[in-house]
């Protein structure tokens, strides 16, 4: 009778837990049970493993094996205990008590040749390692420069089951950490592409310096999917801890490139317009996956053609939208994902999208229709409102509009400003800030106020709306240098929330 130990992570969402691995070898009939809630992909690790250990030249135990993986009560799912299983195995049946293997943690999917294969969710895994005070983290060498992103701990990099072994044994070295390239590609659109549409591109770029949500609304090729792409390009880069964070979500849905795993930019998410609503705010049997909203997480989701969505599919992001995290239940628990993100709308003016709208065969009714399937609730959520008219031919003999380098430092400067502002509030942005404290400490002049006074009090705002307009007005102030909103600011702020605003 013989036992032996090693450890992994199990990751939930983006958090995770160490898992202890056990492998005991009893007289008996030959035969492998594994206990401890394992998934399908899980139950077949017992084959691979069995293969791995054998292909690199070592016996397979013949007689009864328990694996157990504890907590017993966490479900369990994946292949990214295949290099534990296998450390645990050969521990027990050698009868060796490897130093190493009880500080280490272990992640990879084994081949049937012994190769460790790269596996998804290593960075949440590390990290959750290195809080927790493990010393050392052994994962597959393809995944060896995302792993490199958590400092603080000891990361390795094996290609093969037989190469741990011979460290375990203390005959060999593993590739050790790998800098990771972190430079974002360059970008070939820029602002200046956009042919006219002053008032829009003024919208995206309020929408930059604030973190707003914005809608275009308009006939089709006036420039709102060149609108929404160029976004991203004003905003600042992500902080580090900030890409840490989107880097683990792509981590979890798979989405890593393994030579530059370190995302720095803001993403931009374009789901297409038939996607469903676990499309769009994540699920999945057993543990809820990233959808939508979270692989945009401080970046920008852009929904095209959002009046073709299911209207189940847009009620779903008024949570998301509110609170900047999603809750996603499953049957193998919940998994809590981040999503703070710009949303941007577009949608043509009615079903035809006729280039011309004096060619336009719809009815009144049918446009209403057609532009209402944002329900009020969420249209509230929406702080910009912007109607692009076509361009006249003469807007294409014009001179170019400005480019995104100059839009941009604009933004950072009006970013920094608000950062200043509300930074003893743990508040980095405009659209973050609460409506309490704007109608508190940050109170303006009654005169300021009396355009949004009375539009509340003609119901032509709601409470939210006044909330969500005082934001913008900051974002105006910031951007023209003024300490505070002005009454123009804030007539400006209110003239984007009317219908077809800013015109």
């Amino acid at each position: 009778m013989a036992l032996g130990r090693a450890f992994s992570v199990a990751v939930r969402g983006l958090e995770g837990e160490i898992v202890e691995i056990e492998a005991h070898i009893a007289s008996g009939l030959p035969g492998v049970h594994l206990v401890g809630l394992p998934d399908a992909a899980l139950q077949e690790s017992r084959d691979r493993v069995r293969a791995a250990i054998t292909n690199c030249g070592n016996d397979w135990p013949q007689s009864r094996l328990t694996l157990a993986l504890s907590p017993a009560t966490l479900p369990k799912m994946g292949s990214v205990y295949d290099v534990a299983l296998a450390a645990a195995v050969l521990s027990a049946h050698g009868k060796k008590k490897w130093a190493r293997l009880e500080k280490t943690v272990l992640l990879g999917e084994l081949a049937l040749d012994g190769r460790v294969r790269p596996v998804k969710g290593v960075l949440p895994a590390v990290l959750t390692a290195k809080r927790q005070g493990w010393p050392v983290a052994v994962v597959p060498l393809d995944n060896l420069r995302e792993a490199s992103l958590v400092d603080g701990i000891e990361v390795l990099g094996a290609r093969t089951l037989a190469h741990v072994q011979a460290w375990l044994c203390g005959k060999a070295d593993l590739a050790e950490r790998m800098d990771a390239p972190t430079a974002p590609p360059a970008s070939d659109v820029d602002l200046a592409d956009v042919v006219g549409q002053p008032h829009a591109r003024f919208a995206v770029e309020v929408a930059a310096a604030g973190a707003h949500h914005l809608r275009l609304t308009g006939p089709p090729g006036v420039g709102k999917t060149m609108l929404a792409q160029r976004l991203p390009g004003l905003l600042p880069e992500l902080s580090h801890d900030e890409s840490l964070e989107v880097t683990a979500i792509h981590s979890v849905a798979g989405l890593l490139s393994g030579d530059t795993p370190l995302i720095t930019r803001p993403p931009f998410v374009a789901p297409h317009h038939t996607s469903s609503v676990a499309a769009l705010v994540g699920g999945g049997s057993g543990m809820a996956r990233p959808g939508a909203v979270s692989r945009a997480h401080r970046g920008v989701l852009f929904l095209d053609e959002y009046a073709e969505i299911g209207n189940s599919a847009l009620e779903a992001l008024r949570t998301p939208l509110e609170d900047g995290q999603i809750r996603l239940a499953r049957r193998d628990g919940v998994a809590k994902y981040p999503a703070r993100f710009q949303l941007v709308l577009a949608a043509n003016p009615c079903p035809c999208a006729a280039p011309d709208p004096n060619d336009c065969m719809c009815t009144s009714v049918a446009k209403r229709r057609y532009l209402s399937k944002l329900s009020g609730p969420l249209v509230d959520r929406v702080d910009l409102q912007v109607f692009m008219p076509r361009e006249k031919a003469g807007a294409f003999a014009a001179e170019a509009g400005e480019s995104t380098a100059a839009v941009r430092q604009r933004v950072l400067a009006a970013r920094e400003t608000a950062a200043e502002r509300w930074k003893a509030y743990g508040i980095r942005t405009n659209a973050e800030v609460s409506g309490a404290l704007l109608r508190r400490e940050f109170r303006l002049d009654r005169d300021v106020m009396r355009p949004l006074s009375t539009s509340l009090e003609r119901g032509l705002l709601s409470n939210r709306g006044v909330d969500r307009t005082l934001r913008v007005a900051w974002t105006l102030a910031d951007l023209g240098g003024r300490t505070s909103p002005s009454l123009d600011d804030v007539k400006t702020a209110l003239s984007f929330r009317q219908p077809g605003g800013a015109q």
